[in-house]
């Protein structure tokens, strides 16, 4: 047998065993199970010369059926896990987005603070353009109305 040909029958092999202890695990966990042990556990009382067969086959049912039960668990947690370890990558990834766009919101903030300051302290312009057409000298004192009186 050649070395490639072993390692893909022990994939087939570990692949069939899996899905035999899930598919196990499936039927001993589902309602139906439960109603035929029901039924299978009332049959001494019909029947009470059956009784040391009975209790016969259902020790050798428990035997098979609980490590059945836990490779199906296993098999079934394993996929969960890989689950989770998928969704803990993309959340960290997630994660890290936010941090450097938090950082670089922190960054733009403190800019727009630092200008804000700076425009807080700088002296007050003298000339104010309102328009191209319109300049305003802010700095200037009012022009003191004078009247002047018309002869009558």
């Amino acid at each position: 047998m050649s070395q490639s040909a072993k390692p893909k029958s022990s994939a087939l092999i570990q692949q069939l065993n899996d899905h035999v202890a899930v598919r196990m695990t499936i039927i001993f966990g589902s309602i139906w199970c439960v109603y035929a042990f029901l039924v299978f556990s009332l049959i001494p009382l019909a029947a009470p010369a059956w009784q040391n067969t009975l209790l016969y086959i259902s020790n050798c049912i428990q035997l098979v059926a609980l490590p059945a039960l836990m490779v199906g668990n296993a098999v079934l947690s394993r996929g969960t896990d890989q689950r989770a370890a998928e969704d803990h990558a993309a959340l960290m990834e997630i994660l890290n987005d936010v941090r450097a766009e938090v950082a670089e919101l922190k960054t733009v903030t403190n800019d727009l603070a630092l200008k804000t300051e700076a425009a807080t302290h700088r002296p007050p312009s003298e000339i104010v353009s309102i328009s191209d057409e319109a300049v305003i000298n802010v700095m200037d004192e009012a022009p003191h109305a004078t009247v002047a009186s018309r002869p009558a």
